[in-house]
Protein backbone atom coordinates (compact mmCIF):
# COMPACT_ATOMS: atom_id res chain seq x y z
CA UNK A 1 0.00 0.00 0.00
CA UNK A 2 1.08 3.72 -0.97
CA UNK A 3 2.54 5.75 2.00
CA UNK A 4 1.66 9.15 2.23
CA UNK A 5 3.26 11.76 4.77
CA UNK A 6 1.62 15.38 5.59
CA UNK A 7 4.47 17.63 6.48
CA UNK A 8 4.48 21.40 7.57
CA UNK A 9 6.04 23.52 4.83
CA UNK A 10 5.46 27.20 4.32
CA UNK A 11 5.24 29.13 1.40
CA UNK A 12 7.82 27.04 0.07
CA UNK A 13 5.99 23.58 -0.48
CA UNK A 14 9.64 21.79 -0.98
CA UNK A 15 11.25 23.09 2.23
CA UNK A 16 9.63 20.87 4.83
CA UNK A 17 10.74 22.18 8.65
CA UNK A 18 9.18 20.44 11.56
CA UNK A 19 11.62 18.50 13.83
CA UNK A 20 9.00 15.73 14.10
CA UNK A 21 8.18 15.27 10.89
CA UNK A 22 12.48 15.42 10.25
CA UNK A 23 12.29 12.52 12.57
CA UNK A 24 9.80 10.61 10.35
CA UNK A 25 11.40 11.21 7.11
CA UNK A 26 14.64 9.85 8.42
CA UNK A 27 12.63 6.75 10.17
CA UNK A 28 11.28 6.27 6.88
CA UNK A 29 14.85 6.52 4.62
CA UNK A 30 16.12 3.88 7.52
CA UNK A 31 13.12 1.45 6.60
CA UNK A 32 14.26 1.74 2.97
CA UNK A 33 10.59 3.22 2.30
CA UNK A 34 9.48 6.10 0.71
CA UNK A 35 6.13 8.32 1.18
CA UNK A 36 4.64 10.71 -1.13
CA UNK A 37 5.14 14.39 0.75
CA UNK A 38 1.49 16.32 1.04
CA UNK A 39 2.91 19.39 2.48
CA UNK A 40 0.30 20.88 4.58
CA UNK A 41 0.57 24.87 6.42
CA UNK A 42 -0.45 25.81 10.32
CA UNK A 43 -3.73 27.26 9.19
CA UNK A 44 -4.61 24.14 7.17
CA UNK A 45 -6.36 21.71 10.64
CA UNK A 46 -9.01 20.83 8.75
CA UNK A 47 -7.02 18.78 5.96
CA UNK A 48 -5.96 16.83 8.46
CA UNK A 49 -8.78 16.86 11.05
CA UNK A 50 -10.56 13.30 9.57
CA UNK A 51 -7.61 11.55 10.16
CA UNK A 52 -7.54 12.48 14.05
CA UNK A 53 -4.98 15.18 14.73
CA UNK A 54 -4.39 18.67 14.82
CA UNK A 55 -0.66 18.94 13.65
CA UNK A 56 1.68 16.69 11.80
CA UNK A 57 3.50 14.40 11.14
CA UNK A 58 0.28 12.59 9.74
CA UNK A 59 1.64 9.28 8.11
CA UNK A 60 -1.10 7.50 5.65
CA UNK A 61 -0.59 3.94 5.11
CA UNK A 62 -3.06 3.26 2.61
CA UNK A 63 -6.19 4.56 4.16
CA UNK A 64 -5.04 3.83 7.78
CA UNK A 65 -3.90 7.33 9.47
CA UNK A 66 -0.75 6.83 12.01
CA UNK A 67 -0.55 10.34 13.79
CA UNK A 68 2.53 11.67 15.92
CA UNK A 69 6.35 10.87 14.98
CA UNK A 70 6.79 8.27 18.10
CA UNK A 71 3.58 6.36 17.64
CA UNK A 72 4.59 6.67 13.62
CA UNK A 73 8.27 5.15 14.89
CA UNK A 74 6.58 2.32 16.15
CA UNK A 75 3.69 1.89 13.84
CA UNK A 76 7.18 1.57 11.05
CA UNK A 77 8.82 -0.78 13.15
CA UNK A 78 6.06 -3.41 14.13
CA UNK A 79 4.23 -3.09 10.27
CA UNK A 80 7.81 -3.40 8.42
CA UNK A 81 10.04 -5.81 10.55
CA UNK A 82 11.89 -7.50 7.72
CA UNK A 83 13.59 -3.83 7.12
CA UNK A 84 16.24 -2.62 9.30
CA UNK A 85 15.45 -2.05 13.26
CA UNK A 86 14.71 1.58 14.16
CA UNK A 87 15.04 0.21 17.75
CA UNK A 88 17.62 -2.46 18.09
CA UNK A 89 15.18 -4.87 19.56
CA UNK A 90 12.75 -4.11 22.66
CA UNK A 91 15.18 -2.90 25.06
CA UNK A 92 16.40 -0.13 22.62
CA UNK A 93 12.76 0.67 22.46
CA UNK A 94 12.03 0.99 26.24
CA UNK A 95 15.51 3.06 25.90
CA UNK A 96 14.35 5.23 23.09
CA UNK A 97 10.88 6.65 24.63
CA UNK A 98 13.07 8.68 27.50
CA UNK A 99 15.38 9.68 24.86
CA UNK A 100 12.51 10.90 22.65
CA UNK A 101 11.07 12.84 25.78
CA UNK A 102 14.61 14.37 25.88
CA UNK A 103 14.70 15.18 22.38
CA UNK A 104 11.09 17.06 23.06
CA UNK A 105 12.18 18.98 25.97
CA UNK A 106 16.21 19.62 25.64
CA UNK A 107 16.53 19.80 22.02
CA UNK A 108 13.31 20.90 20.22
CA UNK A 109 13.00 22.99 23.17
CA UNK A 110 16.22 24.39 23.73
CA UNK A 111 16.31 25.15 19.90
CA UNK A 112 13.27 26.60 20.18
CA UNK A 113 14.04 30.03 21.49
CA UNK A 114 16.80 30.76 19.21
CA UNK A 115 15.51 30.50 16.11
CA UNK A 116 11.68 31.45 16.88
CA UNK A 117 12.44 34.74 15.19
CA UNK A 118 13.48 33.48 11.96
CA UNK A 119 10.26 31.26 11.00
CA UNK A 120 8.00 33.66 10.09
CA UNK A 121 9.65 34.88 7.08
CA UNK A 122 9.30 31.85 5.65
CA UNK A 123 5.32 31.66 6.32
CA UNK A 124 2.63 32.82 4.26
CA UNK A 125 0.91 35.96 5.89
CA UNK A 126 -1.94 33.94 7.70
CA UNK A 127 0.63 31.04 8.65
CA UNK A 128 2.82 33.97 10.01
CA UNK A 129 0.40 35.16 12.14
CA UNK A 130 -1.41 32.38 13.61
CA UNK A 131 2.59 31.48 14.42
CA UNK A 132 3.17 34.63 15.90
CA UNK A 133 0.81 35.23 18.14
CA UNK A 134 0.54 31.24 19.45
CA UNK A 135 4.06 31.40 19.93
CA UNK A 136 4.87 34.31 21.78
CA UNK A 137 1.79 33.62 23.89
CA UNK A 138 3.61 30.21 24.99
CA UNK A 139 7.01 32.55 25.28
CA UNK A 140 5.54 35.57 27.32
CA UNK A 141 7.33 38.10 25.14
CA UNK A 142 7.95 39.29 21.51
CA UNK A 143 9.72 37.02 19.40
CA UNK A 144 12.15 40.37 18.79
CA UNK A 145 12.49 40.14 22.44
CA UNK A 146 13.74 36.56 22.71
CA UNK A 147 16.31 36.92 19.73
CA UNK A 148 17.61 39.38 21.42
CA UNK A 149 19.13 37.42 23.48
CA UNK A 150 19.66 33.98 21.84
CA UNK A 151 23.97 34.53 21.68
CA UNK A 152 23.61 34.15 25.59
CA UNK A 153 21.13 31.76 25.05
CA UNK A 154 23.15 29.56 22.40
CA UNK A 155 25.68 29.17 25.10
CA UNK A 156 23.13 27.06 28.10
CA UNK A 157 22.33 25.55 25.25
CA UNK A 158 25.29 24.34 24.19
CA UNK A 159 26.29 22.93 27.82
CA UNK A 160 23.19 21.00 27.56
CA UNK A 161 24.46 18.86 24.80
CA UNK A 162 27.04 17.66 26.90
CA UNK A 163 25.53 14.03 27.48
CA UNK A 164 25.55 14.01 23.93
CA UNK A 165 28.83 15.53 23.25
CA UNK A 166 30.43 12.72 25.60
CA UNK A 167 28.79 9.70 23.78
CA UNK A 168 29.71 10.92 20.57
CA UNK A 169 33.00 10.97 21.54
CA UNK A 170 33.33 7.43 21.84
CA UNK A 171 30.83 6.40 18.88
CA UNK A 172 30.06 8.14 15.88
CA UNK A 173 25.96 7.77 16.37
CA UNK A 174 23.41 7.50 19.36
CA UNK A 175 23.04 3.91 17.89
CA UNK A 176 26.49 3.22 17.88
CA UNK A 177 28.12 2.35 14.70
CA UNK A 178 25.60 3.45 12.46
CA UNK A 179 22.25 5.63 13.67
CA UNK A 180 19.19 4.50 14.51
CA UNK A 181 16.05 6.10 15.85
CA UNK A 182 17.79 7.98 19.08
CA UNK A 183 20.39 9.51 16.15
CA UNK A 184 17.02 10.72 14.75
CA UNK A 185 14.95 11.90 17.02
CA UNK A 186 17.83 14.41 17.99
CA UNK A 187 18.94 15.65 14.84
CA UNK A 188 15.13 16.67 13.24
CA UNK A 189 15.78 19.66 15.80
CA UNK A 190 18.88 20.39 14.34
CA UNK A 191 17.76 19.89 10.88
CA UNK A 192 14.87 22.11 11.74
CA UNK A 193 16.85 24.29 13.06
CA UNK A 194 18.95 24.73 9.94
CA UNK A 195 16.00 24.99 6.99
CA UNK A 196 14.28 28.29 8.94
CA UNK A 197 17.32 29.67 10.79
CA UNK A 198 21.06 31.01 9.61
CA UNK A 199 21.69 31.17 13.31
CA UNK A 200 24.43 29.15 14.24
CA UNK A 201 23.96 26.15 16.59
CA UNK A 202 27.22 24.47 17.23
CA UNK A 203 30.90 25.41 17.22
CA UNK A 204 32.55 23.20 14.10
CA UNK A 205 35.17 21.56 16.67
CA UNK A 206 31.93 20.31 18.29
CA UNK A 207 31.26 16.28 18.02
CA UNK A 208 27.83 17.35 17.73
CA UNK A 209 28.78 18.90 14.91
CA UNK A 210 30.57 16.58 13.31
CA UNK A 211 27.69 13.95 13.99
CA UNK A 212 25.19 16.37 12.12
CA UNK A 213 27.49 16.37 9.28
CA UNK A 214 27.27 12.41 9.19
CA UNK A 215 23.12 12.49 9.42
CA UNK A 216 23.35 15.63 6.70
CA UNK A 217 24.98 13.05 4.03
CA UNK A 218 22.92 9.76 5.98
CA UNK A 219 20.46 7.91 2.86
CA UNK A 220 22.24 9.61 0.04
CA UNK A 221 22.39 12.93 1.32
CA UNK A 222 18.34 13.21 2.51
CA UNK A 223 18.86 15.58 4.73
CA UNK A 224 21.63 18.16 3.19
CA UNK A 225 19.43 17.67 0.06
CA UNK A 226 16.41 19.72 1.41
CA UNK A 227 16.68 23.74 1.11
CA UNK A 228 18.30 24.86 4.28
CA UNK A 229 21.45 27.53 5.45
CA UNK A 230 25.00 26.53 5.65
CA UNK A 231 25.65 26.83 9.46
Amino acid sequence: MTLKLYELVGTDGGRPFSPYCWRTRMALAHKGLTANSIPWRFTEKASIAPHGSEKVPVLLHGDKPVVESWVIANYLEDAFPDRASLFGGEGGRATMRMLNWWGDIAVVGGIFPLIAADIPGHLGEADAAYFRASREARLGRPLEEVASMRDKGVVNFRKSLDPLRLTLKTQPYLGGDAPNYADFIVFGGFQWARVVSPFKLLEADDPVYAWRERLLDAFDGLARKSPGFAV
